[in-house]
């Protein structure tokens, strides 16, 4: 159950002391890069999600091979590699964002990472004819810019992960919904063009209570990551983390067999 004063979820990853989501400052080399420079914030945002999303699942991604869906220039396929995971495979729809990462620092862990350009469902469709599984599966910041959510859990599922790291907008409804938004396919962080010459792309921002319903249906439960552990004098760039309106961004685990929350605002 959400508290009604924060809305939050009761079945959470656990608890840990707040000196752990301390940001790591993994991602400071981000501030010396020239595509990051008009975005605010950047290295402060990054590393203090870095902390919710990789630090708090080392122990998941450690010696994982990861599947890292609409991987952007490669830095949560990085975070991964560098979390320890075996190998990381990550799959983008634009080259231009993938021919980035070869900017990145040139670490031991980097050559662990592959980046392939494509459209995340057909690069699914393919690793799944081709055999193969995935024991981490990172869907970080795309769950929100799809509209075949459903189709995505069907596909995740067949991989066979053990852990499904969801980091994405949410609308904090009591019924299970996908609200209906339009967004420019230009902007490199929103959708990519659904049909040829397409400026403008139709997405779907579930609710909290829809997340759960479809991840239900295909046999996972979720998590719901507590963002309010982050002391309040420290969320400088997450602000999303903690809207109270519309929608708010969040992170949830889904793991296969377990007990999903029931959500109520």
């Amino acid at each position: 159950m959400i508290a009604k004063s924060r809305h939050l979820l009761s079945n959470r990853t656990n608890n840990k002391d707040l000196t752990m989501v301390q940001p790591s400052g993994f991602f400071d080399f981000i501030g010396t890069m020239p595509h990051y420079d008009a975005q605010k914030q950047a290295v402060a945002r990054l590393n203090r999600r870095h902390a919710f999303l990789i630090d708090r699942h080392a122990s998941d991604i450690a010696g994982a091979r990861v599947l890292d869906l609409a991987a952007h220039d490669g830095r949560w396929a990085y975070a991964f590699a560098g979390a320890g995971a075996a190998s990381v495979l990550g799959i983008e729809g634009r080259q231009d964002l993938i021919d980035l990462f070869a900017h990145f620092p040139d670490t031991g862990f980097k050559r662990r990472v592959s980046l392939r350009q494509g459209d995340i469902f057909e690069g699914m469709e393919a690793e799944i004819a081709a055999g193969r599984r995935y024991d981490v599966i990172g869907v970080l910041g795309i769950y929100y810019h799809i509209m075949d959510h459903f189709r995505l859990l069907q596909l995740v599922r067949k991989l066979g992960p053990k852990m499904v790291l969801i980091d994405s907008e949410f609308v904090p409804a009591r019924s299970p919904y996908i609200q209906l938004v339009k967004e420019r396919t230009d902007n490199v962080l929103n959708a990519i063009a659904q049909v040829p010459g397409q400026e403008v792309a139709i997405k779907g921002i579930p609710t909290f209570t829809a997340m759960e319903a479809m991840a239900s249906v295909v046999g996972y439960g979720v998590e719901w990551v507590d963002w309010t552990e982050l002391p309040p004098d420290q969320r400088q760039g997450v602000p999303d983390y903690f809207r109270t309106e519309k929608m708010r961004r969040a992170t949830c685990v889904l793991r296969p067999g377990s007990a999903a929350a029931s959500q109520v605002t």
